[in-house]
């Protein structure tokens, strides 16, 4: 499985959900590999940032060539994930051309709303290549009990993704995990490691994977 994390608008929230979701997957045993594909290189230094090894590979690979480059490296693992750059370009058309799955994260915002429709645009792009090529939401950094929460999901109907079931909500866990490590490192049994947990089963239930 490649899984990219795409969105045309900076601050959505793509590399913890990269991160996170590569641990969530890792935990269940299986060989997953994150490719850094945004020059600002966030996963990066996440991973330099720690002291211990980290439960899955990270690779910098900022190459707008990345869809035609990664079968090659990835015949040593089962699953990769893939954090893409902020902004329309080679690079991020080529690292959604790589995708079995793309998660466009969008945060419970008119303006995140507004600004979905050019990352849309880009997939639907890439689908017209590879028609395979499958995509959904997903509602990050949400504010339970607010009106923009619930709302963000009927806006989002005008687009022809699905949105993931489960949302991931703003919590003092993961900015904590900015340092190198995971919500299901420092925050094992919290409501956020919860949550990335059942983003990842909703992810493979998407592709029609088994979940663990």
């Amino acid at each position: 499985m490649i899984l990219t994390l795409a969105s045309l608008k900076g601050g959505t929230g793509k590399t913890v959900l990269s991160l996170h979701l590569a641990h969530a997957i890792a935990l269940a045993k299986r060989r997953v590999i994150l490719i850094d594909a945004d020059p600002q290189g966030s996963a990066s230094n996440w991973a330099a940032a720690r002291e211990t090894a980290s439960p899955f590979v990270v690779v910098g690979m900022a190459r707008d060539t990345l869809h035609r480059d990664l079968p090659e490296l990835l015949k040593n693992f089962e699953h990769c994930v893939i954090d893409t750059p902020p902004r329309v370009s080679a690079l991020a058309r080529s690292a959604i051309l790589a995708a079995d799955l793309v998660i466009c994260p969008v945060q419970p915002s008119s303006f995140d709303v507004w600004a979905v429709g050019e990352t849309v645009n880009l997939i639907q792009e890439a689908q017209q290549f590879k028609p395979e090529i499958k995509a959904a939401f997903c509602i990050n950094r949400r504010i339970s009990k607010t009106t923009i929460g619930r709302e963000v999901v009927e806006a989002l109907g005008d687009y022809p993704f699905p949105v993931l079931k489960t949302a991931i909500s703003q919590r003092v866990a993961f900015a904590e995990s900015s340092a190198g490590y995971t919500v299901m490192e420092i925050a094992a049994s919290s409501a956020a490691a919860d949550e990335i947990k059942a983003l990842s089963k909703d992810v493979l239930k998407l592709l029609g994977m088994k979940s663990w």
